[in-house]
């Protein structure tokens, strides 16, 4: 019969970073990592924007990116193995969200709970705008909301760091796909592979991202979780800027950073619920007057590539649910990131194990993203989301 100690559900950033603080939280046992797509080609870790931020409006936000920035910070010499370092390209250029004039009051507002937790945010004028980007479009800015610590990195070798780590801490991988999560009355007891195998364990962590919420609902523990598309596409400007762009947030909702000497952008736009990769090069053209008015060197582009990948989006409140489920025993889940999931898996791993290891939070306490907030009407309410 195939058992082991813990069993998780998806072996992207999520999964994998679970997996390892498990290890390094002093977990013993036998740990499964299932993960589906072996190549990662379709994996939400790798089809991410990279963007790392600490500019958020809620507490539990700001300290679980300023936990992972610390971690970020250090994570090619904490990281290494075998005396290779874990490079994962983390380029401190900040990140920008640009203000009208009716937007100032609420980043005001989130300078001082920034503030509170330690990061060096700051409110810019539209004139001091212009010594990070040159060439932007101020006329109809009132000033901007930047924090230099910020930036972005490579998800995908994040990812691989964290999976190489744990299994060289003895966390087995498993490519396969779960089709059903196994319960009995009110304990989980394993899971059901597509081809039939059953493996059981007692504590089965779900963090399948765009796919986990589905595995939820079958077995009665719905979540308010939703796949949802997220198109990106990579130009080339025809004139190139002064300076190295930090990720950029326009007033609209359109975001960009570069991407070595080409400039990758994106926007949350209003796509229907479901798993979809189609990649529609004609949706850029809704994008395009919009960076050709911020940046006038993007006037005139190229637009060369880009991809789509999947949000799993929290429909209440845009925040992770974290935590073990109050009516089944053994079921922890690390979903509803809503774009959020790199940026916080360093702190949400280490959180996770503590929860299993010791029974409770110790590094940061992640109780207010715990699953019994939709129905005690306890949400999360996070101003700043892109």
């Amino acid at each position: 019969m195939n058992t082991a100690d813990i069993i998780i559900v998806g072996g992207g950033v999520m999964g994998s970073s679970t997996a390892y603080s498990l290890r390094k939280n002093g977990f013993e046992g036998s740990i499964l990592v299932f993960e589906k797509d072996s190549t990662y080609e379709y994996s939400s870790t790798a089809r991410s924007a990279g963007g790392f931020r600490q500019l958020y409006s809620t507490a539990i936000n700001i300290q679980l990116s300023r936990y992972s920035l610390q971690v970020y910070k250090d994570f090619a010499e904490t990281m290494a193995l075998n005396g290779e370092r874990a490079e994962i390209d983390f380029k401190q250029r900040g990140y920008l969200f640009l203000a009208t004039e009716s937007m100032i009051p609420y980043f005001e507002k989130q300078l001082t709970k920034q503030h509170h937790y330690g990061v060096p945010s700051e409110l810019l004028s539209p004139q001091e705008l212009l010594s990070i980007i040159p060439e932007l479009e101020i006329s109809d800015l009132a000033g901007g909301l930047y924090c230099h610590e910020d930036g972005y990195l490579d998800p995908y070798s994040v990812m691989q760091a964290y999976r190489k780590n744990a299994q060289a801490l003895g966390v087995e991988y498993i490519s396969g796909e779960i089709m059903s999560l196994l319960t009995e009355r009110d304990r989980i007891t394993g899971v059901r592979l597509a081809d039939g195998t059953i493996y059981s364990s007692r504590i089965v962590v779900n963090c399948a991202g765009a796919w986990g919420a589905a595995l939820s609902e079958a077995i009665g523990m719905p979540v308010p979780v939703v796949p949802l598309k997220r198109q990106m596409y990579v130009f080339d400007p025809s004139e190139h800027l002064e300076k190295k762009l930090p990720l950029t947030i326009d007033p609209t909702g359109v975001y960009f950073r570069h991407e070595g000497e080409k400039v990758v952008t994106g926007f949350s736009d209003d796509c229907k619920p479901g798993i979809d990769f189609t990649w529609k090069r004609s949706s850029f053209e809704k994008l395009w007057p919009i960076l050709a008015h911020r940046v006038p060197n993007f006037e005139k582009l190229k637009l060369e590539s880009g991809w789509a990948g999947l949000y799993d989006f929290n429909t209440q409140d845009q925040n992770a649910i974290i935590g073990e489920h109050p009516q089944m025993k053994g079921y922890f889940m690390a979903l509803g990131f809503s774009g959020h999931g790199m940026q916080q898996a360093p702190g949400v791993g280490q959180g996770l194990a503590e929860l299993i290891c010791k029974g409770g939070y110790e590094t940061i306490d992640l109780t207010p993203l715990r699953v019994e907030r939709f129905a005690e009407n306890d949400l999360v309410l996070e101003d700043a989301i892109v």
